[in-house]
């Protein structure tokens, strides 16, 4: 599963927005942030969290590893350091086909 992106795109996302975009819970979101050093929003001067999309981008690729994959939060960890640039790249490729099949299956309701 891929994150549901919003549909206007903005410069920073709150916490509950981001969590709704993952169907994750806050605390995940929060614990997350304290396990991979690679993650890092942006906190404002009251201390709220502002997610960027290079932030949901991290995430996706955590969320794919740990919640689709079934990789413990070391594994993930250790899968990120060894080679990010390549699951940068399959993320990438991996929504794209995800946002194809979605198109081809509303074309299909539409027949």
């Amino acid at each position: 599963m891929n994150y549901k992106k919003p549909n206007k795109e903005k410069r920073y996302y709150s916490i509950s927005e981001v969590a709704g975009m993952f169907s994750v819970s806050k605390s995940l979101l929060r614990y997350w942030e304290t396990e991979f050093d690679y993650l890092k929003p942006h906190k404002n001067s009251k201390g709220e969290r502002r997610f960027t999309q290079a932030n949901l981008d991290q995430l996706s690729i955590i969320y794919h590893l740990v919640k689709e994959r079934g990789f413990t939060l070391e594994g993930a960890k250790k899968e990120i350091e060894k080679d990010k640039e390549r699951l940068v790249k399959k993320m990438y490729y991996l929504n794209k086909l995800r946002e194809l099949r979605k198109t081809l299956k509303e074309i299909k309701n539409d027949l």
